[in-house]
């Protein structure tokens, strides 16, 4: 018996009400094998398929697009595909997310929760193939909340493994990757000589040993026409094919890979590596740099070189300028306001007049401890993946230990591109190419807010005496992270007068997600908020860090994570 029109009809809207668009996503940390025929990611996606098939009788079906994220961690939601994933989700063009585990999603909690949020702000909802539970009982989110846990305490017990591994291997005198140096080639899990360039690695060493002076050595070798190596990246950029600097001579002086060794930290191991330099003249030569560093700090009347000199300005925009006098005997450095130079006429009561070397050794401490921060490498570098953050952080704090007060302002000075002087205050700009070179990333690689350190800047006087005292960080405002917490505040009090998030959305030109994202900076413990008025918050407290992190809603947990940035 045929049924009935009507009855088909609406047998067919209740299909369609019934059907559940599933979209597909896929991970993978590494690139490792994702250039195979049939990759990890296929693998995934296949399981995925079948599994969405097996549930057809339920109304799924398979969104024809695929999002797939090959070679980025699950420790960060700034990825293309999820990123695409979530702003289809919000256009209403997928109503599921099938995972293979629930770590292709993510690895964090705090992450996890932002997604949620944004998946229940649209009626969506997602489903692992291979872990079942039900979100919708409380036993089912704390089996969710176990498995996350999990995921994310793997991937600090991973990290921690890749820098136990590092030493471990450094202490076997394995080369572990990174810039290959010059005059080396990499060679497997070691490194062999490179025969074109080696002998210029021995005639440094030649010229240091004949003149006894790092610059000398370094002219010297720009009029033999020797040149660093050129580097070129994926992205088109490019480095080296320069004249050696002083730093760099001083760095291929002190670096005990030519010998044959291998540094890790501040522990020195026996390579695996062939030396160019004799181990034994390398050691003699240590000694004799050490020897004249400290005969040149040691001698009184030693004509010492400004190495800032082109670097500092005081709040008027005036550049300071190398200036001595002699006491007793003595020869004393300034740094002195140029206009106390090119205007004798004037007496110049705001101009400055400051004590070179302890301006000098000042700034290298602050440098030094700033980049021992844990914090910095993240801040520093643009598009970080977890799995060259251990190599980074190795980087960035042998760049640190160089920043010795005691030892060579060759070698930190380049770091410095310029310093702004002002009362109470000191705001020191990292030289982008320097720091993109010593990192061995490309230029645009190197964030241009993460290159400012200010800190707090203080004359001491004893009789006529001035003592420079430059100290920790300086508060300063975050102008940035101010302007969205009032952004936020204004979208909450838009809410609570009845607008909803595409409202705003649209009112405001950006998306819906956008606003999910921010708008818990309107909930801020005042503690919190009285930090950032007064730009006392910690440096890594930004609204990037925010983007990044889920803050609970007790303020009293809100201030304990806050202090402990």
């Amino acid at each position: 018996m045929q049924r009935p029109r009507s009855r088909l009809i609406a047998e067919e809207r209740l299909e369609m009400a019934r059907r559940i668009r599933c979209a597909i996503y896929t991970r993978k940390s590494s690139d490792e094998g994702l250039d195979q025929d049939f990759n990890s990611l296929d693998a995934q996606n296949e399981a995925c398929a079948a599994y969405v098939t097996s549930q057809k009788a339920e109304g799924w079906m398979l969104v024809p697009t695929r999002y797939d994220d090959g070679g980025v961690s699950g420790g960060t939601l700034d990825r293309p595909a999820l990123q695409r994933l979530l702003a289809d989700i919000e256009a209403g063009i997928v109503d599921q997310i099938v995972v293979y585990k629930i770590d292709r999603l993510t690895r964090s909690l705090s992450d996890f929760a932002k997604i949620v949020d944004r998946l229940d702000s649209t009626g969506a909802s997602f489903v692992s193939v291979t872990q079942s539970f039900n979100t919708a009982t409380s036993m089912g989110r704390l089996t969710l909340n176990m498995l996350l846990s999990f995921a994310q305490f793997e991937r600090e017990v991973t990290a921690e493994r890749i820098r136990d591994k590092i030493a471990a291997s450094k202490k076997k005198g394995l080369w572990m990757g990174g810039t290959v140096p010059f005059g080396y080639q990499p060679d497997g899990r070691s490194l062999k000589i490179d025969e074109t360039e080696a002998p210029i690695i021995r005639h440094i060493h030649d010229l240091y040993h004949d003149l006894g002076s790092v610059r000398t050595a370094a002219e010297r070798a720009e009029e033999l026409g020797y040149r660093t190596r050129p580097r070129s990246f994926a992205t088109g950029a490019s480095t080296g094919g320069t004249p050696f600097s002083r730093g760099h001579i001083y760095q291929i002086l002190t670096n005990p890979l030519y010998a044959g060794r291998i540094r890790h930290r501040d522990k020195i191991y026996d390579g695996q590596h062939p030396a160019i330099i004799d181990p034994t003249a390398w050691d003699e030569m240590q000694e004799r740099l050490a020897t004249e560093a400290a005969r040149t700090r040691g001698r009184s009347n030693a004509a010492e070189r400004s190495t800032l000199v082109g670097k500092l300005f005081d709040e008027t925009g005036d550049r300071l300028t190398p200036s001595h006098s002699r006491k007793n005997g003595k020869r004393l450095r300034y740094y002195i306001s140029r206009r106390l130079v090119t205007d004798r006429r004037e007496k110049h009561a705001d101009a400055w007049r400051l004590p070179a070397r302890d301006l000098e050794n000042g700034i290298a401490r602050i440098l030094r401890d700033h980049l021992r921060k844990a914090s910095v490498i993240t801040d520093l570098v643009r598009d970080l993946k977890a799995s060259e953050l251990p190599e980074l952080r190795e980087k960035l704090l042998q760049i640190a230990d160089d920043c010795d007060p005691n030892g060579s302002a060759d070698v930190w000075a380049p770091l410095l591109r310029r310093a702004d002087l002002a009362p109470g205050r000191i705001l020191l700009r990292l030289d982008r190419k320097v720091m993109a070179d010593r990192l061995n990333v490309p230029p645009d690689r190197i964030e241009s807010p993460a290159r400012r350190v200010p800190a707090s800047f203080q004359m001491q006087r004893r009789g006529v005496e001035a003592r420079i005292v430059l100290g920790a960080a300086m508060p300063q405002i975050d102008p940035v992270l101010a302007k969205n917490i009032l952004t936020a505040q204004r979208w909450y009090a838009a809410i609570k007068a009845g607008s909803s998030f595409g409202d705003l959305a649209a009112q405001e030109k950006i998306t819906s997600a956008r606003i999910q994202q921010m708008i818990g900076l309107a909930f801020l413990a005042p503690s919190v908020l009285d930090q950032v008025t007064a730009g006392s918050q910690p440096l890594s407290f930004t609204s990037e860090w925010f983007k990044r992190t889920q803050l609970p809603s007790g303020w009293d947990e809100q201030k304990r994570i806050v202090k402990g940035l």
